[in-house]
């Protein structure tokens, strides 16, 4: 009988949807608000030099994930790099163990909204949250990236919303785009703007979790270097549309004493009430749990096949070619961090 392997089955359009899904997130929620403080109308300036610093990063990840399209790959760059088992141990788990607190802490930023949605006790809400997109990442990869896709879909939605939103009521984004570039060398405002850019950075990362599904995916060479570099740009112009969407319709003062100032602009220019904003970004979350409980998966399934990890943790499903094990120790990890961490605070 073959050895089972992990199936090339995924495509350009969902590379580029999980790429979309690991970036996108809460970030620039909370992002929006705090670069306008710092930069003022150049905002957007702020955004865009990050995108651009992070080419470089984007440039790297699609050379190595071309040269070593395999599962747990970033350890793998590590171990070709350095000639070292141990840095690869040491960055696979790294890595996979960035996946499973990052997908906690998502859930954990939802859970209030959660809990008062669904009358649960925490833990019980936290098991089934968790176990829910733990099942989904253990599907087979185009059943995973296709449900994760659908949640991306509805999170890139509500981002265009609020743009769309912005020019349906007639606000001069255009202008505001002219405003962003400083017409000075002055230091203060270029401070300000560097400032804000170290800031945006943050919004951007997690990109690079694409190379999670490089082994899985079809002509990577190719497919995986123009998916990141797509991801970057359609994340960049996202996040550019919506920093002048939010200038073009709240004065800096109220940006500045108002928490959610993208909440501000949502409503304000779609006429829906916020309960609609928060709805959508709460279902995108599980989006965001969804890739990370995968990415995390993939990772300690590619150690254990290198033999560093327990072979047990290198079995893949006979019916999806998925690692279903070693997804569900990741999600076991995942609940103990929310359920301590909600026990604490209790």
């Amino acid at each position: 009988m073959a050895e089972l392997t992990l199936r090339r089955r995924i495509g350009l359009a969902q590379v580029v949807l999980y790429g979309l899904g690991v970036t996108i997130g809460a970030g620039i929620y909370a992002l929006v608000g705090s670069t306008i403080s710092l930069a003022c109308v150049h905002a957007p300036v702020a955004f865009v030099l990050a995108g651009l610093i992070m080419v470089f990063s984007a440039a790297c990840f699609a050379e190595l994930s071309g040269r070593y399209p395999y599962a747990a790959a970033e350890a793998r760059f590590v171990r070709e790099g350095f000639a070292s088992r141990a840095r690869f141990v040491v960055v696979g788990l790294g890595v996979a163990m960035i996946g499973i607190v990052s997908a906690a802490a998502i859930v954990h930023g939802a859970f209030g909204y959660l809990s008062s949605a669904v009358p649960l006790s925490p833990p019980v809400l936290l098991a089934l949250v968790i176990g829910g997109c733990a099942i989904v990442a253990s599907m087979g990869i185009q059943s995973s990236v296709g449900i994760a896709g659908v949640l991306t879909l509805v999170e890139i939605g509500c981002l265009l919303l609020i743009i769309g939103g912005g020019l349906w009521a007639g606000r001069d984004i255009a202008g505001q785009a002219a405003l962003a570039v400083p017409a000075t060398l002055s230091l203060p405002v270029w401070a300000g703007v560097m400032a804000a850019s170290l800031l945006a950075f943050f919004a951007f990362i997690g990109f690079g979790d694409v190379v999670s599904i490089a082994e899985e995916t079809t002509n990577p060479q190719n497919t995986l270097a123009l998916g990141i570099f797509l991801t970057l740009g359609i994340t960049t112009l996202l996040y550019l549309g919506v920093v002048l969407t939010v200038l073009a319709t709240n004065d800096l003062a109220e940006i500045a004493s108002h928490p959610s100032p993208l909440t501000l602009a949502f409503t304000r220019n779609t006429g829906l009430p916020e309960i609609v904003l928060v709805a959508i970004a709460s279902a995108a979350t599980l989006n965001g749990v969804i890739v990370q409980i995968l990415m995390a998966g993939r990772v300690i399934f590619g150690m254990a096949r290198d033999r560093e990890l327990p072979g047990r943790l290198a079995r893949l499903s006979p019916r999806t070619a998925t690692p279903v094990f070693a997804t569900m120790v990741c999600a076991v990890a995942c609940i103990g961090l929310l359920v301590a961490g909600v026990l604490a605070e209790a």
